[in-house]
């Protein structure tokens, strides 16, 4: 009865010691693999950004706010990720102790409920991020079908089944650092998609007969606002990033600086990239263009196969970046403490079959409900906008407000505090718009529609 009583530890506090064990055999065991060059870090960011799927519904968010809040809210939105991936990257071993991680640093700093706070927010962003992704790369995939076999049987859903199975292949790499020359050759694939499309979308443009172009808002006065709603989730999932800290553990030292320049370095091209696509695309098309840019374009049908396949090789690198979360989740309980290499074969069993379900389940869904715009919204407002733009701020005024000695200007408060502030409030509006297109989809197409 006794021993009873002076027992040390509550069942929280057991759990956190084992997760602390956890991450402490994980950072001996990747210790070794932090050899990423601030250029890896570059081509990882990329990958996770700049996908097909996040710019894709680029021109469709402008025609849905108009052109001075479109690029307003787009430029707005470059700013504040990019000064929020500084934040995160600033973060690196704050309290000298290597959080590997978005969930390690979370608890590091917020303690028990920012640990499974981020848990879920990412498991949302990264489910919703490969869903949409999903249902981009079988259109591509079926684009490039239908150019050559134009009375072709084959279906949306089958080529979203095709793309999940070559997934399932990629997701037997062990971790993201040896995914690096995949996403190199995706970094390339983004570069040569935004070219071609941008070049197509402004060729469009000229042929169509520009009296016709309307850049009016169309519906009525509740669809323009919920359609404005909806666009801000879809920016808002354009620069969706959850991955930074996962990405930074795999970045030799100095891990800080390195990250800096792998941030600066993606987003040049995100610029580069982004504000010009949705620019053309908006300019060539108006308020009749499509939530995929690339459903908007119509000729010359061989460059629209190019963009398709330029689509299809980046979105392969960007889902597997997203799903590395889950299968960690599943590592940490699965092998880390039971398997020691990755060539044992229960190790390699093991992850085939939790692979295996992932992949049934986000190809299922796909398949099923292949509303492409409604999964980017729902995704950036319930997912991406908490990890990208709302963590970030308080985790760095809590984690400077905990350091000894160490000032924080108030010009620099009131600019994080902003920025929590109103992006918690697009993830509202932009949850209640993708939620309201959702349904009326569901309404309007039956499950398993051929899109």
């Amino acid at each position: 009865m006794a021993a009873s009583k002076s027992s040390p530890t509550t069942a929280t506090e057991e759990l956190k010691l084992d997760r602390e064990g956890e991450e402490d055999d994980e950072e001996q065991a990747t210790e070794r693999q932090s050899k990423g060059t601030w250029k890896h870090a570059a081509f990882h960011i990329a990958t996770t950004i700049a996908t097909p799927a996040a710019y894709a519904p680029l021109p469709f968010a402008l025609a849905s706010l108009g052109w001075p809040l479109g690029v307003g809210s787009l430029v707005g939105a470059t700013l504040a990720t990019w000064y929020s991936s500084f934040l995160i990257a600033s973060l690196w071993k704050w309290d000298g102790k290597k959080h590997i991680t978005y969930r390690n640093l979370a608890e590091s700093i917020f303690g028990f409920w920012g640990y499974w706070s981020i848990a879920f927010f990412q498991q949302v962003a990264s489910l919703g991020n490969n869903i949409a992704i999903h249902i981009a790369a079988g259109s591509s995939l079926k684009a490039i079908y239908k150019y050559y076999y134009g009375d072709g049987n084959l279906t949306l859903q089958h080529f979203i089944v095709f793309f999940g199975a070559f997934e399932l292949l990629l997701s037997q790499l062990p971790d993201i650092h040896s995914l690096r020359w995949v996403n190199a050759l995706c970094t390339f694939s983004t570069i040569g998609f935004t070219g071609t499309t941008i070049g197509l979308t402004i060729y469009n443009g000229k042929k169509i007969d520009r009296r016709l172009v309307n850049y009016s808002l169309h519906g009525s006065s509740s669809s323009k606002i919920f359609r404005a709603f909806n666009a801000l989730g879809a920016i808002a999932f354009s620069f969706g990033d959850a991955m930074l800290p996962e990405i930074q553990n795999t970045v030799r030292e100095p891990a800080r600086k390195n990250t800096y320049k792998g941030v600066s370095a993606a987003y040049a091209v995100i610029v580069l990239s982004y504000w010009q696509l949705a620019f053309s695309g908006y300019w060539a098309f108006g308020s009749d263009v499509q939530p995929y840019i690339v459903s908007s374009l119509s000729e010359p049908g061989w460059t629209i196969v190019m963009a398709n396949v330029f689509a299809v090789v980046q979105i392969s690198g960007c889902f597997q970046i997203y799903c590395r979360p889950t299968y960690a989740y599943f590592e940490e309980r699965l092998l880390a403490k039971k398997v020691t290499s990755h060539l044992q074969l229960r190790s390699i069993l093991i992850r085939l079959v939790y692979t295996s379900i992932y992949m049934v389940l986000i190809t299922l869904i796909a398949a099923a409900m292949p509303f492409f715009g409604d999964f980017v919204s729902i995704c950036g407002a319930i997912g991406f906008t908490p990890l990208d733009f709302v963590f970030p701020a308080l985790a760095y005024l809590k984690a400077r407000r905990k350091r000894r000695n160490t000032k924080l200007k108030f010009s620099l408060q009131l600019l994080n505090f902003a920025i929590v502030a109103w992006f918690s409030v697009v993830a509202v509006l932009g949850c209640a718009g993708a939620v309201r297109f959702i349904v009326e989809d569901i309404k309007t197409y039956k499950f398993f529609h051929d899109m």
